[in-house]
């Protein structure tokens, strides 16, 4: 049977206490352990990887230089396991998790204002929500499904579209002055231009559409998704060119106006993408029924 030198958790927690008060004795107390349990799981560390990890100087203990290079994993795998517990604490016992992958912006402007309404309707399932504008990989990563653009989907994974992608240009009233409304393409090209940097075509594709050149139009400020853009935009930094879905609220507060009458389609629609081993999950079922409702309206 080959040997084994992975440390087991009482043997990481002993080294993490007595590095922190230099002490068996204090790292018992804190662990609500004795001291000869520490210096067991202490000794037999050093004795499974062969090193010395302490320096005996005094009755302290002085971490060796081994021993501070192990000390560094050992904090961020004890801090793992720990948002590991919090995690699952967090479920508050409920045993249907689904676990969603979901482009930041599109979470927090047109899925979070809308959820209190899938709670009603399933108050038994939780969710486990996380950002991510790269598509998503479901062999390594624990997502059962993603709300993200259609073009993200990867091979084997069934889509759902929800709704459409319109693109338009908004602005805030600060940058627009007393001038009337909406621009000519010419103006908005001399204002300053937002920039997505995961999509930095975009502007190009909107002056190529109304038949002007887009070279120099690729000035301005970058940021990495829309919800960085409409905040700067909503600062008076620049006009943007985001999905009219992501600014409703913005449009309807006047914290942004419309500065074009023009509307340029999108590459693809958002839309509910999943792989084939989530096909059979009764959490997910109930959130594509559910979101497929939500998403007719739009």
């Amino acid at each position: 049977m080959r040997r084994s030198f992975t440390p087991t958790l009482s043997e990481l927690q002993a080294l993490g206490a007595c590095a922190e008060s230099g002490s068996a004795t204090e790292a018992a107390r804190r662990l609500g352990l004795t001291q000869s349990a520490v210096s067991r799981s202490l000794g037999s560390l050093e004795a499974r990887l062969g090193v010395q990890l302490f320096h005996r100087v005094r009755k302290r203990l002085i971490l060796s230089d081994a021993g501070r290079a192990m000390l560094r994993d050992t904090e961020r795998v004890l801090a793992d396991i720990n948002a590991a517990a919090l995690t699952v604490m967090s479920f508050g016992g409920q045993g249907d998790v689904l676990r969603l992958a979901v482009l930041p912006t599109f979470g927090t402007a047109w899925l979070i204002p809308r959820l209190p309404e899938f709670r009603r309707r399933a108050p038994h399932l939780s969710l486990d929500i996380a950002s991510r504008l790269q598509a998503v990989d479901f062999e390594r990563e624990p997502f059962d499904a993603a709300l993200q653009r259609r073009e993200l989907a990867g091979p084997g994974t069934s889509v759902v579209p929800l709704v459409s992608e319109a693109l338009i240009a908004v602005a805030s009233p600060s940058l627009l002055g007393a001038g009337g409304l909406p621009l000519a393409d010419e103006a908005i090209a001399r204002l300053p231009l937002l920039q997505q940097s995961t999509r930095p075509e975009l502007w190009l594709d909107w002056f190529r559409d109304a038949g002007l050149d887009p070279i120099s139009i690729l000035r301005g400020p970058r940021f990495e998704h829309f919800g960085m853009v409409l905040g700067a935009a909503r600062a008076g930094l620049g006009a943007a060119l985001v999905p009219e879905v992501l600014a409703v609220s913005d449009l309807r507060a006047e914290r942004l106006l419309k500065i074009s009458q023009r509307v340029l389609p999108g590459s693809s629609d958002y839309a509910l993408i999943y792989p084939a081993r989530s096909e059979a999950s009764a959490p997910l079922a109930a959130f594509r029924d559910w979101i497929q409702t939500m998403a007719a309206p739009s």
